[in-house]
């Protein structure tokens, strides 16, 4: 015993290791040049898609504005000869949108509707309901309830499948 009243610690058996050395930490980055390059081109292709989909989403905002009228069109009290009106007239400005003018201006009756056909891939304006868009606008002619919704299904195809 000590002067304090503690017995004294023999030496103490953990006073004489040392610590094991950590291995160094491992890095992130790939160790090869072939996986470096391969995912440079990975976000150079990610870039790349993403620019191409936000083109095409700003390209089809004329589409998506044309789809909202057209449904502005059918959901609004009215007569349905006015609703083939506003149809024909909401295809005519779509065209313009995005078609030259100096094509589209000239255009009137079967020959406008030839083009509406050429540029979807169908016949349905010239040789089906699609027919009335052509004389709509100019001699209103009653068209039935039961016409209104082929006629509207017709213009909303084309409005989401008509090629340039």
């Amino acid at each position: 015993m000590d002067k304090t009243g503690a017995s004294a610690i023999p030496n103490d058996p953990v006073a004489g290791l040392t610590d094991i050395p950590l291995p160094a930490p491992l890095s992130l980055w790939p160790q090869t040049w072939a996986s470096r390059i391969v995912i440079v081109l990975l976000i150079a292709g990610l870039i790349a898609v993403t620019w191409r989909i936000v083109r095409r989403w700003h390209a089809d905002r004329y589409r998506r504005a044309a789809l909202a009228e057209l449904d502005q069109i059918l959901h609004s009290p009215g007569a349905a000869p006015s609703t083939a009106d506003a149809m024909a007239l909401l295809v005519r400005r779509t065209a313009l949108a995005i078609f030259p003018r100096e094509i589209i201006a000239p255009l009137t009756g079967s020959a406008w509707l030839n083009f509406l056909d050429r540029t979807y891939g169908g016949n349905e304006f010239s040789c089906g309901v699609g027919s009335v868009l052509a004389r709509a606008p100019y001699a209103p002619q009653p068209i039935t309830a039961g016409d209104v919704g082929p006629l509207a299904d017709l213009v909303r195809h084309w409005i989401r499948t008509h090629h340039v």
